[in-house]
């Protein structure tokens, strides 16, 4: 709660309102004295006809609850109150947004505003939650839908029964609205992708030195996102080393994958669920060199992103939230913007490099420096047994 004093404030008040607008909710008070006591003031026609006006000024317009309390002296206290609206923000006043710090409202910076207004926009209108025109219940995937179901019920992520209608199922996983199946179905649960949605792709290549001269080995892929994901991890296993050694006091070899398993699946479901699906001709690439592991969504990182921010706490800005939360409820991520963070740390345990994120070309790269060309080795254990001569 704010407190005001004098009509003289009203445009500071009304600025006020406008952080709290950007915020959860608040109430701004004229005629009280900071330290709680009512003093009133006088409120003449001409000054709710100056308020009216100034309210005005908000936009998008805004819905105010006035209330007017009259003291004993016959002076009027007014309280100003709006409840926050987060589908709305960012809202200005004046042509200016704020926001509240602390106890103090101060001008949005303008990076801010503009993450706010691209999330505005990106909640109401998405290409994943658009309609799939043309899309019936025989393009999907009936059992891919109920693999799914299974794994959220094991991760504890769907607890409600859903029963074994496909319509219903796919209500409850918000992938189908008003009897429309939508375009993150056909991502998760898709059986046809051309020619409507030819970037649900997936390109895998090992390429022979550590540029893109001479494959070793190349595939294409359409299918579901989930499918695209256990191709991905198929393929690296055939074509990255498993370097292994003997540590003293075993017998046994030691085997260590070149990059942490869990690091490298986080990696491709992030490139999966992120990636800009509007860029029809793009796809997520998985290449492998002698040198690097690269994993090449397309699209640029969310607004309020940038690659520096990957590897440092940052907030979970999901382009694609309906896909997204078909992955978390398959118990395959999670909610809270620590994905890049746990490979980072498991490549450190793991003490390799962790991995580089950049932009390029319109692209988010995410890159592995290992050695792939390493043939796989043994240590020798530093204590060989002795032996007898016959």
């Amino acid at each position: 709660m704010e407190f005001k004093r004098s009509t003289g404030e009203l445009r500071e008040a009304l600025q006020t309102l406008c952080a709290f607008l950007n915020g959860d909710a608040g109430t701004v008070v004229f005629g009280v004295r900071p330290d709680g006591t009512l003093i009133g003031q006088e409120v003449s026609d001409q000054t709710l006809r100056e308020m009216t006006q100034a309210m005005d000024g908000f936009e998008p317009p805004v819905r105010i609850e006035t209330d007017r309390v009259q003291l004993p002296s016959g002076r009027d206290v007014l309280l100003f109150r709006v409840e926050g609206m987060p589908d709305t923000v960012p809202f200005t006043f004046e042509g200016r947004a704020y926001e509240r710090i602390e106890s103090t409202t101060r001008r949005m910076p303008q990076r801010r505003y503009e993450q706010l207004l691209l999330n505005r926009a990106h909640s109401r209108r998405r290409w994943e939650n658009q309609g799939a025109e043309g899309t019936t219940l025989q393009d999907i995937d009936r059992a891919e839908v109920f693999r799914v179901v299974d794994s959220a019920r094991a991760a504890g992520r769907l607890v409600e029964p859903v029963g074994r209608d496909l319509r219903r199922v796919l209500d409850r996983l918000s992938v189908r609205r008003g009897g429309r199946i939508l375009r993150a179905a056909v991502v998760l649960f898709g059986t046809r992708f051309l020619p409507d949605f030819p970037q649900c792709e997936l390109r895998l290549a090992r390429f022979r030195g550590i540029d893109k001269t001479e494959f070793v080995d190349q595939q294409q892929l359409r299918a579901t996102a989930f499918k695209l994901l256990e191709e991905a991890l198929l393929f690296c296993q055939r074509h990255l080393p498993l370097p292994g050694r003997i540590d003293p006091g075993r017998l046994e070899r030691v085997d260590r994958p070149l990059i942490p398993p869990d690091a490298l699946r986080e990696i491709v479901v992030n490139a999966l669920i992120h990636r800009d699906y509007t860029i029809a001709g793009g796809a997520v690439s998985l290449a492998i060199f002698d040198d690097r592991v690269e994993i090449w969504s397309a699209g640029r990182l969310p607004l309020g992103i940038t690659p520096d921010d990957l590897s440092r706490e940052h907030d979970s800005i999901q382009r694609n939230p309906i896909i997204a939360e078909g992955f978390y409820r398959a118990g395959l991520i999670e909610k809270w913007g620590r994905g890049t963070n746990r490979v980072i740390a498991q490549c450190r345990e793991a003490g390799i490099a962790p991995p580089e994120f950049r932009e390029v070309a319109g692209s988010t790269v995410v890159t592995f420096r290992v050695q792939v060309r390493l043939t796989p080795q043994v240590t020798p254990p530093s204590h060989p047994p002795s032996h007898r001569s016959p």
